[in-house]
């Protein structure tokens, strides 16, 4: 049976879309809500990886900029709309695009929240450019992606690239039945949406994750932190979580998802990740541990 030909029509109406020339990096992606208030704190949404920051955050656009915040969402290098450099795929170039965003539009510090390998890129942030930081919020994220589990999906990188180059259309269907999602209107979106990723950066990318480690440094980094946990998460397990918020000191929250539901449950994801935000502009660093199911 043929697929249904469904155009790749977002969801729901997104923030506007602006480039921003960042000087001897190259032109940067993102989405902004736009608002100059000085009363309405930045937030900057960091993706996680195969994705961009349309698929990753669209579900929380809106909630974000009700609740009073200036929102921004950068697509990282090689993912969706961003930077097609001739140099390899790096999270520290990440790190470095996103605090020259904020520093470029007046707004910093920020508030960074960093989903999955956005996670690793907000740590390097709040790193090597503190001065750009005013809080972290990380989900879905750990210090480290070494673990025995982890590490043999690295080793499939060079077959995942050269099949992305060859035939995207293809590799990504085949994705999405593994992932057992079928082709509908939605992720008919979805799927055009990751057709615009560079194949050899998205496997570079994952290359970079299996050598990131922030065991040996995080220890250093102080900043107002929260974490919002994905307590069901098969892809990055919740313990590696805990230990990523207890080693910064994070305030947490759980939300009881998978890894991928945090825009299919956005209904359950959203109310803890206002929460954590207040949390952090409050400057709380508790280690209380409260329960989404109680928001």
């Amino acid at each position: 049976m043929r697929t249904p030909a469904y155009p790749p029509v977002p969801p729901r109406e997104m923030l506007p879309a602006r480039t921003l020339n960042l000087p001897g990096r190259g032109e940067a992606f993102l989405r902004d809500s736009g608002e100059t208030d000085p009363a309405r704190p930045a937030v900057m949404l960091l993706h996680g990886w195969t994705v961009s920051a349309d698929l990753n955050w669209h579900t929380a656009y809106q909630p974000l900029v009700e609740a009073g915040y200036r929102v921004l969402a950068i697509d990282h290098r090689g993912h969706g709309r961003g930077m097609r450099p001739l140099t390899p795929f790096t999270l520290t170039d990440c790190a470095t695009d996103a605090a020259a965003v904020v520093t470029q539009l007046g707004v910093a510090p920020a508030t960074f929240v960093g989903y999955s390998m956005g996670g690793t890129i907000a740590q390097l942030i709040a790193r090597d450019h503190r001065e750009v930081v005013s809080g972290l919020v990380l989900s879905g994220t750990s210090q480290h992606f070494q673990d025995p589990a982890t590490a043999k999906t690295w080793k499939w990188m060079g077959v995942v690239g050269t099949a992305l180059s060859v035939a995207p259309r293809a590799t990504w269907r085949a994705g999405f039945r593994q992932a057992k999602i079928p082709i509908s209107p939605e992720s008919a979106w979805w799927l055009a949406e990751m057709m615009r990723h560079s194949a050899r950066d998205l496997a570079e990318a994952g290359r970079e994750l299996g050598r990131f480690d922030s065991r040996p440094w995080l220890h250093s980094v102080n900043v107002p932190a929260a974490f919002v946990i994905t307590s069901r998460d098969r892809s990055v397990s919740p313990r590696k979580q805990h230990e990523l918020a207890a080693a910064i000191g994070a305030t947490v929250f759980e939300v009881p998802i998978d890894h991928l539901e945090v825009t299919s449950r956005a209904a359950q994801y959203n109310p803890a990740l206002l929460q954590a935000l207040a949390a952090v502009s409050n400057g709380e660093r508790s280690k209380a541990v409260p329960s989404a199911a109680a928001i």
